[in-house]
């Protein structure tokens, strides 16, 4: 039995244990503990089951996006390099989204890889699962990554803000800064090589003032690292002709990497824009 497994195996345990001894985790609204809910929090192994299963109905099938999530994360175990970090967010009271989250979403895949992925905000799919990038823009993400011989167990994927804003507005000035200091952190154990900004709100971290429609797919040079702007995958499901233009930009990443691994803080080639 892997890790995995066997984690999830104890969670479980401890949960029935709890349900019967002292009828928490929603004994009192109907919930044994071989309720979908409640099996679909500990599957992910996430914290604070209690967070997800007041939304999902009393006995409610798993959703579908949800088991899509699970399946595709089901052979990762979290790095203890990001349990401290991840309890921390879990718990976070910095802005007001601690008040309408259903839970954090700090992000998902190993404690050091070669490329990290940065979007905006979670979606309200994010939301209910804890895991970034679940539902229609996350398959496209999937895809993008299948194209250049990646998947989500080899890159890094996280988001600016860890909480989804009400009715998935934008993030506020605030929201964003109160994360600043979690993604800081994150790309300090992660160290990639290549940093992919996902969607206007990433990108302005480093390209302040820049139009995503001029500076898309030119990467520049900052601490040490590459970081490559790109539109979100989700831009893609509204606009069609932007999808084979996500798709060139990500086709860009496999020579990145590798200029990346050999050069780490060369000046900008010719085919890199140092952009300021």
């Amino acid at each position: 039995m892997g890790v995995l497994a066997i984690r999830h195996r104890h969670r479980l345990r401890h949960l029935r244990r709890r349900h019967t001894d002292t009828g928490s985790d929603h004994a009192d609204d109907g919930r044994g503990p071989d309720d979908p809910a409640l099996l679909l929090r500990h599957r992910v192994g996430l914290a604070r089951p209690q967070e997800l299963i007041t939304r999902l109905p009393v006995g409610a099938a798993t959703p579908r996006c949800y088991d899509q999530a699970v399946v595709s994360h089901s052979s990762a175990t979290i790095d203890p390099a990001w349990l401290p970090l991840y309890e921390e967010i879990a718990d976070c009271p910095r802005c007001a989204l601690a008040r309408t989250r259903t839970q954090t979403v700090p992000g998902a895949g190993p404690a050091r890889a070669d490329i990290m992925l940065i979007g905006e905000a979670p979606g309200a799919r994010e939301d209910e699962s804890g895991l970034p990038f679940v539902g229609p823009s996350g398959r496209f993400l999937d895809e993008l990554l299948a194209g250049i011989g990646l998947s989500r167990d080899t890159v890094y994927i996280a988001n600016v803000v860890k909480c989804r804003p009400p009715a998935n507005r934008d993030p506020e000035p605030a929201e964003i800064e109160a994360c600043e200091d979690y993604l800081d952190r994150q790309i300090a154990i992660v160290d990639p090589r290549v940093i992919v900004t996902l969607g206007r709100f990433s990108m302005a971290r480093w390209f302040p003032g820049e139009a995503i429609s001029r500076v898309h797919g030119k990467p520049k040079h900052a601490a040490g690292r590459t970081v490559v702007p790109m539109y979100h995958p989700a831009a893609a499901l509204h606009r069609g002709d932007l999808r084979p233009v996500i798709q060139a930009d990500f086709a860009t990443l496999p020579a990145l990497i590798a200029a990346a691994g050999t050069t780490e803080a060369a000046p900008p080639t010719s085919n890199t824009e140092q952009l300021t």
